[in-house]
């Protein structure tokens, strides 16, 4: 069944270049009316079909939203590079919630938790290829990108969708041509094969506590807690990438910690450096560089 086309409201504004902003309903569930902020460089011509770049922004699974400064700036800097800009909103699950998304949530109701936030981005991007003429989008060339609680989303959307879904042909003509990630880490790298591997960005700190930098318990937790459960962050999955011979872009940020899944707006450039060498141009590229942290606080 087609999604339900809606147009909320346009908006205009500058940022480097023109563009021009609409909003969507992408899915309605329950009572989460599920919304998608769509950026389009103001001077697209009416034949372009161009890349585009999904954006789901961290928060825990209880806060954040689509419109936060690093969702805007994601957003804005991506049409100046002539890509559409994506920023979505999801069912956030854990709010309100006396156990959070902590060592006190169980493993279970982070499993759930997981489970609809891909079904959410999933949703997001059948959206984007059921209204892809209008949207003048390119669907061979869609980026999942995400920042904390994003990033897990749409790492687990790219590299272990099928791991979520009860259905082998569901969202099936779904495929992802890079991802960037921010602070985020997957259950079992192992699940990473040349079917699924794309070119990804991974910013992450290795002092994070909160999503591991490298194999090691979600938020640190131990193993007596009920929210003990082991995630393979960007060192682990890198690693399988290298192994695969598929580009990826490594910012490892010594002695950061969490607070690196707050977007640095200095480091736009070479993501998008980096997306045009691998979607664009197919070329493939392996860089890891190091970093100090950013005096900001997430």
């Amino acid at each position: 069944m087609k999604h339900l086309f809606i147009v909320i409201f346009i908006l205009s504004f500058f940022f480097s270049s023109a563009q021009k902003v609409q909003t969507y309903t992408y899915a309605i569930k329950g009572l989460d009316t599920l919304k998608m902020d769509v950026y389009t460089p103001e001077n697209i011509k009416k034949t372009d079909s161009l890349p585009v770049v999904v954006w789901m922004h961290g928060g825990g699974f209880s806060g954040g939203s689509r419109a936060g400064t690093d969702e805007t700036n994601m957003a804005n800097f991506a049409t100046s590079k002539n890509y559409i800009g994506i920023s979505i909103s999801y069912r956030l699950l854990r709010r309100g919630t006396k156990t959070g998304f902590g060592c006190k949530c169980s493993k279970e109701d982070k499993l759930f938790t997981f489970n609809q936030g891909v079904l959410d981005f999933l949703d997001a991007t059948q959206f984007i290829y059921d209204n892809s003429n209008t949207l003048q989008v390119d669907t061979s060339k869609i980026i999942a990108a995400g920042s904390s609680a994003g990033a897990e989303i749409i790492l687990h959307t790219v590299f272990m969708k099928r791991f979520f879904l009860s259905n082998d042909t569901d969202y099936n003509t779904i495929k992802y041509a890079a991802a960037i990630s921010f602070s985020g880490a997957i259950l079992n790298s192992e699940d990473i094969t040349t079917t699924n591997a794309i070119p990804t960005v991974f910013f992450h700190g290795t002092n994070d506590t909160t999503v591991p930098f490298g194999t090691a318990p979600h938020h640190n937790c131990q193993p007596n807690k009920a929210g003990y459960m082991i995630l393979d962050g960007p060192n682990t999955i890198v690693k399988k990438l290298e192994e695969l011979e598929t580009p990826y872009y490594f910012n490892i940020v010594k002695g950061g910690a969490h607070e690196v899944a707050s977007v640095n707006s200095n480091d736009l450039d070479d993501i998008f450096y980096f997306l045009d060498k691998t979607v664009r141009k197919n070329d493939v590229i392996q860089i890891t560089e190091y970093s100090l942290p950013q005096l900001t606080k997430y």
